[in-house]
């Protein structure tokens, strides 16, 4: 927004979750970028000139819940919906139009097909997507489970992972845009430049 302020209003039930609010919050924006060293890396390249001139600190988007982000890039959006239908968690108070949480992992584990096996996996840590965990080891798990393509698993190193360098199965990153390949495509994206872009979503 003007200014480069982001206002966020928490309404919390116990005060020690401010901590804890405010690192998915950092982490669902992307605050704690350098946005100078990566405008200047793709600055000097004459496609991404124009955009990231146009763009200065345009910032990768993350997840205030990895888990729950894994989880909604492998359905889509539409199957998400029904997913908080069916087995989402009531909230005590909701919050405006907010009246449901997205269910838990373990809320859906053993169901059939890739979701049930992705749900597996998180339930039970075969697959770690906290802010410490190996991107890498992370990756090779989620390509070990049956229904996840690299594409999927592109979106989820991106976001819930916080990778800044991901380049997605058939887009055309080069090397010289590394190691902030991830914002490239944003830009490209934002840009509306081509339909393969939007892969990191």
């Amino acid at each position: 927004r003007p200014g480069g302020w982001l206002d966020a209003r928490l309404r919390l039930t116990d005060p020690r979750d401010l901590t804890t609010a405010v690192q998915r919050l950092r982490r669902l924006f992307d605050l704690d970028a350098d946005p100078y060293a990566v405008d200047e890396r793709l600055g000097a390249d004459p496609r991404l000139a124009p955009l990231v001139a146009a763009r200065p600190g345009l910032r990768a988007p993350g997840a205030a819940d990895p888990e729950e982000y894994a989880l909604r890039a492998l359905t889509g959006r539409v199957e998400a919906e029904h997913l908080v239908r069916a087995h989402g968690k009531a909230m005590d108070a909701p919050s405006g139009t907010l009246t449901h949480l997205f269910p838990e992992p373990a809320a859906l584990a053993g169901r059939p097909g890739p979701l049930g096996a992705l749900a597996t996996a998180l339930a039970d840590g075969a697959v770690r997507l906290d802010a410490g965990a190996d991107r890498d080891d992370a990756q090779a798990a989620l390509l070990a489970l049956p229904g996840l393509d690299a594409a999927v698993v592109a979106r989820i190193r991106a976001r819930a992972l916080g990778d800044p360098d991901v380049a997605p199965p058939g887009a055309d990153v080069p090397d010289s845009w590394r190691p902030w390949r991830t914002y490239a495509l944003h830009h490209l994206r934002i840009a509306g430049e081509t339909e393969e872009h939007r892969v990191l979503d």
